[in-house]
């Protein structure tokens, strides 16, 4: 089985605003609070329209990102902490990056955690920027991934799809 997610997340509020300037984006309610917009390609276009090119290696660690992508993050952060989490699983191994902006800085990461590397006893990258913006585990000590929804869609097309 596999899993593949491309995505930023934040309060439902403050990820209402971003999406205004990204016609493509779609923001997806989750738990407690929080929401994500699934990074598709039209909204990565979006996101990099400022004529700005990708890095070499990804700007945080991030192998899509551009200077005007982490620009725009940056900016939004101002109003609240946003996290840009990425994860590529396939048969129960795979790879994790996550980070977190807070007023227009990164606040927390890059982090990672690659193919066949255990998880660190403080959690896993996408549980630690989630804990950081604001989730906490349930009563059944789920880790935040599972806490806030992470896994009710397996790809980032799947969380882009409408659901009405």
């Amino acid at each position: 089985m596999s899993y593949e997610l491309q995505a930023l997340i934040g309060t439902q509020e403050l990820l209402t605003v971003a999406a205004a300037e990204v016609p493509a984006a779609r923001v997806v309610p989750l738990a407690q609070g929080l929401a994500l917009i699934p990074v598709t390609p039209a909204v990565l276009a979006g996101l990099q329209s400022d004529g700005s090119v990708r890095k070499p290696g990804g700007g945080a660690g991030f192998g899509w990102h551009s200077d005007g992508f982490e620009l725009r993050l940056a900016a939004w952060s101002k109003a609240g902490p946003i996290a840009c989490v990425e994860a590529e699983y396939f048969g129960g191994s795979g790879t994790q990056r996550a980070a977190v902006w807070v007023d227009g800085e990164v606040a927390l990461g890059p982090l990672t955690i690659g193919e066949f590397e255990p998880s660190p006893d403080e959690g896993t990258p996408i549980s630690r920027v989630l804990r950081r913006i604001g989730a906490r585990t349930g009563e059944d000590r789920a880790d935040e991934f599972e806490t806030v929804g992470l896994g009710r869609h397996r790809t980032t097309a799947g969380w882009a799809e409408p659901t009405d």
